[in-house]
């Protein structure tokens, strides 16, 4: 059997910037993806903490040290500029791996800078 376990979570981060007219996805500063151990393409959830919204999109990876996180294409009308999200990801492991697993979660402050990586 496998489970689906958390593996990595990006807190509060802040919506920098949105683009209607491309094909979907979330862009994400690679510094912050370097943080949490995320790969661009990866699937992710993101939960908009300030509407509610939940969304499940794959990653873009964005110039290092940029501070972007930027909502594209039908992702776009589920955030706004200034919104706080946080971003999760997934993976399945058998029964052991899961019970060694540790979520890494990687908390944004001002700008989107690394605070803390737990």
């Amino acid at each position: 059997m496998l489970r689906l376990i958390a593996k990595a979570k990006i807190q509060k981060a802040t919506i920098t910037d949105t683009e209607l007219y491309y094909e979907g996805s979330i862009g994400i500063d690679s510094e912050i993806l370097e943080a949490a151990d995320l790969l661009a393409d990866e699937w992710v959830l993101v939960v908009n903490r300030d509407n509610g919204e939940r969304f499940e999109t794959y990653i873009i990876a964005e110039p290092a040290g940029s501070g972007v996180i930027r909502l594209y294409g039908p992702c776009a009308r589920l955030g706004a500029v200034g919104d706080v999200v946080h971003i999760m990801s997934y993976c399945a492991m058998d029964d052991e791996e899961a019970r060694a697993s540790q979520m890494k979660v990687v908390v944004l402050g001002e700008g989107n800078h690394i605070e803390v990586i737990k």
